[in-house]
């Protein structure tokens, strides 16, 4: 029961921290401290050694050897990473999905799409964008392969939070999943994978230069 408990314990504060860190409120480099992790969420240091090692699979932080563990480095190389990642996974996942989209999922599809063209918030254009991707992903029912994508997901939201203000992030995107849409509605797996891998990969190369940007501006 005990070992149960630790582990539910360590989800929870690896998904609190895990969203602070996507949002920014704990910045790139923050230490996170072992000792104030556990008073604030009334735990041992089991579950917290646990969430850290966790934050650390998803990408989002790092354990460097005798400086304990740090909110993950924003920069370009970290955003490539992420971004061919989920290139190839994604296009793998929907290569297998395509031909198992029902009406419904499709519905789901174009209402999340609407939903992102329709957001004047980041947060909310962010949700929708990812609710379209998972949509249509999750038919592959390649349970590994969705769970490595949620995460990869995650600190492409962290990219897009830090960046979104030099981004022309609503136009292109909303026209770019228009057309990856209307393959799916076709049956046509290979164009629309390709047309997914795409837009994976410029979105990527727009979050480097946004980041620039941001950073050119902070100096």
């Amino acid at each position: 029961m005990h070992d149960r408990d630790d582990s539910t314990l360590a989800a929870q504060i690896a998904h609190a921290l895990g969203d602070r860190i996507v949002d920014g409120e704990l910045p790139p480099g923050a230490r996170l401290r072992q000792d104030y992790v556990a008073a604030e969420f009334g735990a041992s240091h089991v579950p917290v050694r646990e969430a850290f090692r966790r934050l650390v699979a998803r990408g989002l932080a790092a354990a460097e050897p005798r400086r304990g563990v740090r909110v993950a480095p924003l920069d370009a190389a970290s955003i490539r990473e992420v971004t061919e990642m989920r290139a190839a996974l994604e296009a793998l996942a929907l290569r297998h999905a395509v031909p198992l989209l029902d009406k419904a999922a499709l519905a789901e599809a174009e209402a999340a799409l609407k939903a992102g063209e329709a957001s004047t918030e980041i947060a909310v254009w962010e949700a929708a964008n990812r609710r379209f991707h998972s949509v249509l992903l999750a038919a592959s029912g390649m349970a590994r392969l969705l769970a490595t994508l949620d995460d990869l997901h995650a600190a492409s939201a962290r990219f897009l939070f830090a960046a979104w203000r030099d981004l022309e992030w609503q136009p292109r995107s909303a026209r770019e999943h228009r057309a990856i849409l209307k393959a799916a509605r076709a049956g046509d797996a290979v164009t629309a994978a390709a047309l997914l891998e795409r837009h994976i990969l410029a979105a990527g190369e727009a979050l480097i230069r946004s980041l620039g940007a941001a950073e050119r501006r902070a100096v």
